[in-house]
């Protein structure tokens, strides 16, 4: 059981001695790779051991418990642990997303509702910097298009993590934010107190580590520039700094106007065109590999509707997953934990479920 274990086990000790070597961390990019490998392997090296030691345990036990009836009484205690450290390794197994470690990039959309959207758009926007303090994670706000009542038409937010486990990043947890999020409430601006029904879209998006790891090459861009408009489409500057790049090969455009300057604008483009041309490219691996596909419940776009806000209700709903809670106000806080482990779970679970497929 678990032989493909074996070969990790000899990869960690590889990685290991590699990342004893100064010349590794000579160059920054390769290092962060192989660190993120070594830290994922951790989990399973470890959970592997304690597999071993229960198992060796347990069948001690057993050999001793026909003369021993306190050890015969320790038998059943012992099975059910190393029935836990045999689902909790199994699903360390799982193939990882390549891209769990990774920081995030948001972008926010309203979508549906006018204002009342625009607003929510901004919920979540709290919603997700709340989170992330919560995990010890930094928030970055990259671009911002504001409405005339306080709300959002759209925003971009880079969550940025430090943890060394693959599993904690950022990515592993925010990947399943991208679709549509539907709103009910009862707008600002309705006078007669009726419930309305409005959405806004998110797009999650992996961040680049290196520029370099993404290549495009000298004439793959046109760029156009412009001057920057407020909330109601009036221009606020007298200078062509906002800048709109559009990725030739892809057919992706990005239209950044956040800075005062036109190279900052540029800079913060090529930051979030980057991120895009990444998700395209993991799209076209997905839709190559059809048992991944089964088992992702993550979308790269804003299409699928994929969670429902009820204020009235204080009711939160994941429509991929079936989880449901009563605590909306504290999800709108931050405590989105449940929602995602939810998300995780099912994702882990469908994966689990295609390689008993690809086994049979």
């Amino acid at each position: 059981m678990f032989e493909s274990v074996h070969g990790l086990l000899t990869e960690h000790t590889e990685l290991q001695t590699s990342l004893a070597d100064p010349a590794v961390h000579a160059d920054p990019r390769r290092a962060r790779q192989l660190g993120r490998r070594y830290a994922q392997l951790n989990g399973i090296v470890e959970a592997y051991r304690r597999y071993e030691s229960l198992s060796g345990d347990l069948e001690a036990t057993r050999e001793l418990a026909a003369e021993d009836p306190e050890l015969a009484a320790e038998v059943p205690g012992l099975e059910a642990d190393l029935d836990a450290a045999t689902e909790r390794l199994r699903r360390l197994l799982i193939p990882r997303d390549p891209d769990d470690g990774r920081n995030v990039i948001l972008e926010i959309k309203a979508g549906e509702g006018g204002e009342e959207s625009a607003l929510f758009a901004g919920d979540l926007l709290r919603m997700y910097t709340r989170y992330a303090e919560g995990r010890g994670w930094k928030t970055e706000i990259i671009a911002e298009t504001g409405s005339d009542l306080g709300g959002y038409k759209d925003v971009s937010v880079a969550v940025k993590g430090s943890a060394s486990d693959p599993a904690a990043g950022v990515w592993a947890h925010l990947k399943y934010e991208g679709g549509v999020h539907r709103v009910q409430r009862v707008p600002v601006t309705e006078s007669q107190g009726r419930i309305h029904t409005s959405a806004a879209g998110v797009l999650a998006l992996p961040e680049v580590d290196e520029p370099e790891e993404i290549e495009i090459g000298a004439n793959d861009l046109k760029i156009d520039v412009y001057r920057s408009s407020g909330p109601g489409g009036q221009s606020v500057n007298t200078t062509d700094s906002a800048v709109r790049i559009t990725h030739l090969p892809t057919g992706i455009v990005v239209a950044m106007q956040n800075e005062k300057s036109q190279l900052q604008n540029r800079e913060a483009g090529m930051r979030v065109l980057r991120a895009r041309i990444l998700a395209h490219q993991q799209e076209q691996i997905d839709a190559e590999n059809s048992a991944q596909r089964k088992s992702q419940i993550r979308t790269m776009d804003r299409s699928e509707r994929i969670r429902t806000y009820n204020f009235p209700e204080n009711r939160i709903a994941d429509h991929r997953t079936g989880y449901k809670a009563y605590n909306l106000d504290a999800v709108m806080d931050g405590d989105l934990g449940p929602v995602v482990q939810s998300c995780i779970d099912a994702d882990e679970a469908a994966r689990l479920a295609a390689l008993g497929e690809d086994v049979a």
